[in-house]
């Protein structure tokens, strides 16, 4: 049985013949797995703190992640895709420094470098990026740019398909079902948990608050036994650790990262850009993304939680940091969207910030017997779950009754399953996909509903399988957008509600699309036909729609500042 987060490690345990429950307390990704800077990296930070403190724990992260970066766009190729990064140099001596350190990013990768980094002069790199400034305040002309090649995805879409992929493997996947105790055997091993269901009004209030008294109970819950449980709860681990053992020492250091999106024109198509250095010694990445530009991150120490708001300092540190290198006007009017994610950081003793906190995952098991996932990122994903898999698998033999059971329960770790396993969308995938789609859907009277941005879009969220949109499109006729300027088609709700457990407006806005994340005044607007969409769907009452209409709201009233609320009258003006 699998508490929350990693879905590749439902994945990773079906795959290699297990039989598995996995269990959100909300959505897939809800939390922190929606929230990153997109990117599937090796880390080019932790690699010159690796060189520059002789850090092998660094060194092999970057390696770790460089090798496992190749393999996840091997898998989900029409969601991730490379992208060149320009690092604009303004002093002489940095021309030569950051080549260096990008050469060697190429050769740690080996094989699986995507592309070997070059130096662009000034000239050709303000062609490439027309907005990037050619002389900073401080009066430092651009000497030129070192371009190296790392990946972007999108995180949310891809656990989607971790889930989906799972449950067409024959994993019983159940999101909006929350462990809410954990059950033991005679010896005190955790042998699984009591599930409730979060969409039950009575326990809708329940669920969102972490960590809870003692005494409050959840309604209507349900048993679920495992011969092996894992924790993999990102930042809750710690909570969900105590449900057994209150006296444990936290593993969990929580950490906040914002991003913020911009518009278009903040940077070109195709190309990001990093801030090699901020006043505070960190990087800050400024990337396009699904016809916007996100710029992040920040990272301080946060408290754990499902609602998770920006302040306002952190965004006026992002759009500062990213003011000194671009001839754009920075403006906070820009911000379409803010969003903090928490980062589940393995506790260092020894750091003094969150920034010098590992980024490694740890796996351990507990003398209860609770396997536990902590750290990591989204690039080393898989190989996380494949550790998971394989501590779970030792765990549970060591419990196993007869010689052959424990045998054949260790002979099944260390087993990789999922290296070259093609997610759900990707076996009938080619470049070229976009044009079928674009060809083949018709309307009847709207010739042309379907444009090349809409097709391709729907290939990038979809892969193989955006026809079964569309056909629901025709069938139905929803062909119609949900909002004005965004390519997201209202057959999407639909398809999401069959197809990709959605539950609530929320699901939808957030992680069947993004558009939350894009664009919090559009996604307001889009709220009521969604609402409508899925009351049709799914049957609710009028009372039911209205009471989803009002949490949607909220939750989007969470993608700007905490000092800077927007409010539905604003939106719609």
């Amino acid at each position: 049985m699998i508490m929350k987060l990693r879905l590749c490690t439902a994945l990773e345990a079906v795959a290699g013949g297990l039989r598995v429950a996995l269990v959100e307390r909300e959505d897939f990704a809800a939390g922190t797995s929606s929230r990153s800077t997109k990117l599937v990296h090796g880390g080019v930070r932790y690699l010159e703190k690796a060189v520059k403190q002789l850090d092998w724990g660094q060194f092999k992260l970057v390696f770790e992640a460089l090798h496992e970066r190749g393999a996840l766009l091997r898998n989900v190729p029409y969601m991730a895709t490379e992208l060149p990064i320009m690092t604009p140099c303004y002093s002489w001596w940095e021309v030569p420094y950051y080549w260096a350190g990008m050469k060697l990013y190429d050769l740690v990768a080996g094989s699986q470098a995507l592309h070997w980094s070059y130096y662009l002069p000034p000239s050709k790199s303000r062609a490439a990026f027309p907005t990037m400034s050619e002389r900073r305040a401080d009066g430092r002309r651009l000497r030129g740019t070192i371009v190296y090649y790392d990946g972007q995805f999108n995180d949310a879409r891809l656990a989607v398909t971790l889930a989906c992929t799972s449950a067409l493997a024959g994993a019983t996947v159940l999101n909006h079902a929350a462990a809410v105790s954990l059950l033991k055997d005679s010896q005190g091993r955790v042998c699984g948990a009591e599930v409730a269901d979060t969409l039950q009004e009575e326990n809708a209030e329940w669920a969102r608050g972490w960590p809870r008294s003692p005494n409050a109970r959840a309604k209507g819950t349900t048993k679920v036994y495992a011969k092996v449980v894992i924790n993999a709860t990102g930042p809750f681990a710690d909570g969900v650790r105590s449900l057994s053992a209150p006296e444990g020492a936290p593993m969990i250091q929580p950490s906040s990262g914002v991003h913020v999106t911009l518009p278009d024109y903040y940077s070109p198509e195709g190309v990001g850009l990093i801030v090699p250095k901020t006043k505070d010694g960190r990087v800050v990445f400024m990337l396009p993304w699904l016809g916007h530009t996100i710029a992040g991150t920040t990272d301080a120490e946060a408290e754990a939680s499902m609602r998770p708001q920006a302040r306002e300092e952190e965004i006026q540190f992002i759009l500062d940091s990213i003011a000194e290198y671009l001839t754009v006007r920075v403006r906070r009017s820009d911000v379409m969207s803010a969003w903090s994610g928490i980062r589940p950081l393995a506790v260092d003793p020894h750091a003094q910030d969150t920034a010098g906190v590992s980024r490694d995952h740890v796996v351990t098991v507990g003398p209860d017997n609770l396997v536990t996932v902590a750290g990591g990122k989204w690039t080393t994903y898989r190989l996380m779950a494949e550790d998971a898999i394989d501590t779970a698998i030792l765990a549970g033999s060591a419990d196993s009754k007869g010689a052959n059971s424990t045998e054949t329960m260790a002979q099944r770790a260390g087993r990789c399953a999922t290296h070259d396993l093609r997610l759900i969308g990707a076996s009938g995938w080619y470049p070229a996909l976009f044009t079928e789609v674009a060809q083949t859907y018709r309307v009847p009277h709207r010739p042309g509903a379907i444009d090349t941005r809409v097709a391709q879009y729907l290939v990038r969220s979809y892969g193989d399988r955006a026809p079964e949109v569309t056909q629901i499109a025709e069938d139905r006729k929803l062909g119609h957008r949900v909002v004005q300027g965004y390519p997201i088609l209202e057959a999407e709700v639909v398809y999401a509600c069959r197809q990709e457990y959605c539950e609530t407006p929320e699901d939808f806005i957030a992680r069947r699309t993004r558009l939350a994340f894009l664009d919090k005044r559009a996604t307001l607007q889009s709220l009521p036909k969604i609402v409508e969409l899925m009351a049709q769907e799914k049957g609710w009452s009028s009372k039911r729609a209205k009471h989803e209409l009002q949490r949607a709201a909220d939750f989007v009233a969470t993608f700007d500042s905490v000092e800077h609320p927007i409010t539905e009258a604003q939106a719609t003006a």
